[in-house]
């Protein structure tokens, strides 16, 4: 038997932030960072509670990529002063970190007279999908583990495309490529149904036409809302299809040098794509006819499931080039010899990831080492 998670009630639109009226509390912990205070939207959503009578209480020490040490800080300041709701306000790295803090203390210190308080995820980054998932990522010293518990959902998620507004352009990029490898790794994950098919094609669809608008025009709100509900969708998909090598690769490599997630994402992508489908030998792997069929939905040439896998691969290349990302690991000023150093120790890490036995290829050392050099260098992959 299969099944196909759809806990989650999502609220979306420029006014889904109203949904916050009708919830009944009487105490809220509000999960962000400093970020969310200072430019005003953690204050958005406390005038909201304070017009409801609602007690408050901000945690807003959560930085990106976080840490054990971090959760601890969070179960401990919700131990005290246990609220009937959470929301989490912020990017992936600040709605993990309350999926953390919830589950910990549920595991670490259950009481029968304290209930689950109702969760409310409202991303303001377009990237994650987190707000729809049951995962989570937390550091612990250089490593990213990566949780999967159905416990992790959230009960809301809010869509506000006037809370991604202001992203930055670099950030708009890397975190719209995140969902762009949701989408694909997902669409071709050995757990992939029907239903998480036609979320990601969907998801890809909708990044190549949005995504580059996003970057440019940051204040074109249909463009911002097409891609806040694409990383939602995609976060669907990849919840229930899981993801692949591609994120255990970039988690290593971003948990080692602190390259940002969806950068980390773009720089390894098109190597796995290329992998999974055995571009360099038979381009016959059910991967490649999956990959031929993005580039067919994308109305690139596809007519074999070679030329569909090329074509694939010089459009994420493209779109790429046209937000100004870096074009190999080697741009991202990590030295050579450190790599080379850490190498070892980094394919470890993606060896062990929760992504990794979904990946439609089962990897080995040998592959996932030439997977990083290749992506070091960025020598173009070339169509035959």
């Amino acid at each position: 038997m299969s099944e196909f998670l759809l806990k989650p009630r999502i609220c979306f639109g420029q006014d889904a932030l109203s949904v916050l009226n009708e919830l009944s509390a009487r105490s809220v912990l509000l999960v962000t960072d400093k970020a969310m205070v200072k430019f005003g939207l953690a204050g958005r959503v406390t005038q909201l509670l304070c017009q409801r009578g609602i007690a408050w209480q901000v945690w807003d020490d959560v930085q990106a990529d976080p840490d054990i040490a971090t959760v601890v800080r969070g179960m401990k300041l919700m131990d005290n002063h246990y609220p009937d709701l959470v929301i989490a306000l912020g990017g992936g790295s600040v709605i993990d970190a309350a999926k953390a803090v919830i589950f910990a203390l549920a595991q670490t210190c259950p009481q029968a007279h304290r209930s689950r308080p109702c969760f409310v995820a409202i991303p303001t980054t377009s990237g994650t999908g987190s707000e729809v998932t049951a995962f989570l990522v937390v550091k612990a010293n250089e490593e990213k583990l990566v949780l999967v518990d159905a416990s992790l959902l959230p009960d809301i998620a809010i869509l506000d495309p006037t809370l991604v507004a202001s992203v930055p352009p670099a950030i708009t990029a890397d975190t719209g490529m995140d969902v762009l490898c949701h989408a694909i790794e997902a669409y071709v994950s050995r757990a992939a149904s029907d239903f998480s098919d036609a979320l990601a094609e969907k998801v890809v669809q909708q990044v190549f036409r949005y995504l580059p608008t996003c970057w440019r025009s940051g204040g074109d709100l249909q463009a911002r809302e097409k891609m806040h509900i694409a990383s939602c969708m995609a976060g669907m998909a990849f919840t229930n299809a899981s993801l692949g090598i591609t994120h255990s690769l970039a988690h290593a490599l971003g948990g080692v040098f602190r390259v940002p997630h969806g950068r980390a994402n773009a720089l390894l992508m098109a190597e796995a794509v290329a992998w999974n489908a055995d571009f360099h030998g038979q381009c016959d792997t059910h991967a490649a006819q999956k990959y031929s069929r993005l580039a067919h939905l994308l109305d690139l040439p596809a007519s074999t499931p070679r030329q569909g896998v090329a074509s694939l691969l010089a459009a994420i290349q493209a779109l790429k080039d046209e937000m100004s990302m870096p074009v190999c690991i080697s741009d991202t000023g990590i030295e050579p010899f450190e790599f080379e150093r850490r190498l070892p120790e980094m394919v470890g890490q993606a060896l062990r990831d929760s992504c990794t036995p979904t990946n439609p290829r089962a990897p080995d050392p040998n592959a996932l080492t030439e997977l990083y050099r290749r992506a070091w260098s960025g020598n173009p992959i070339q169509g035959n």
